[in-house]
């Protein structure tokens, strides 16, 4: 193993190569990705809403809920939904 300044150098090309292939497959994936949103958008799926569906299904339900929580609180304020005393008359 050469060294060089105290840096094994066969080691670090073996973890420059290991990351270069990883970017390819992660451009790869992203392609393939890319290639099925096609195919539900076409298919009439709105993608933006599966985008927002796969992020909150990401998300521990308790974080869900606060967030949806917020938006709801946001969205009454501003006038975007009604408020709960006007739902109850």
């Amino acid at each position: 193993m050469t060294k060089i300044g105290n840096i094994a150098a066969d080691q670090l090309k073996t973890y420059i190569e290991r990351l270069e292939r990883l970017e390819e497959e992660k451009k790869d994936l992203a392609s393939v990705i890319r290639d099925v949103f096609a195919e539900a958008k076409a298919n009439g799926y709105d993608t933006k809403a599966m985008r927002q569906i796969m992020r909150l299904r990401k998300m521990e339900p308790q974080d869900r809920e606060e967030q949806e929580h917020m938006l709801d609180l946001y969205k009454r304020v501003l006038g975007l939904a009604p408020d709960l005393e006007d739902e109850a008359a």
